[in-house]
């Protein structure tokens, strides 16, 4: 078994149902707190709810990341409209036991990871010290972060 993290974002229709659904679909065993967010990328949409699950997964990598594009077409994502834009539910593989993996498609840590207070805070809540490969401890990253602001 492999602990995984995903991070969840919802921000067209009933968001807290969808991240909770998600979770559910993705077989979490711990889920952070939900947090309202500012949009990321593409700044005129709504408001997202954010979180990160934890899974514990006999999945490959590229297995895990193909259950969580079919969870998102399941719970009604469609990939039209501006990158980053409005979406019923976003399902990122951010992190898969200590491995880093860089393969067409498929990059963890997820590669804007540190860059991403929405999705650090709630890791942080879950495992402030686990280590992300190549860069340092949730924690660490996310106080840099917050220091950069």
């Amino acid at each position: 078994m492999t602990t995984a993290y995903v991070g969840l974002g919802s921000n067209i229709g009933d968001r807290e149902r969808l991240i909770a659904r998600a979770a559910e679909l993705i077989g979490a065993v711990r889920l952070s707190t939900v947090i309202e967010t500012e949009p990321w990328g593409y700044g005129n949409q709504p408001m997202f709810l954010n979180a990160v699950a934890e899974l514990e997964t006999q999945l490959t990598p590229r297995q895990l990341l193909d259950h969580l594009l079919d969870v998102e077409r399941r719970l009604g994502r469609e990939r039209i409209g501006p990158r980053w834009g409005p979406r019923t539910i976003d399902l990122d593989l951010l992190l898969y036991g200590d491995e880093t993996i860089d393969e067409p498609g498929l990059v963890v840590p997820h590669p804007r990871l540190a860059r991403r207070e929405f999705v650090l805070r709630p890791l942080a809540e879950l495992v402030p010290s686990l280590i992300i490969p190549g860069i340092g401890t949730v924690q660490d990253t996310l106080a840099g972060l917050s220091s950069e602001a």
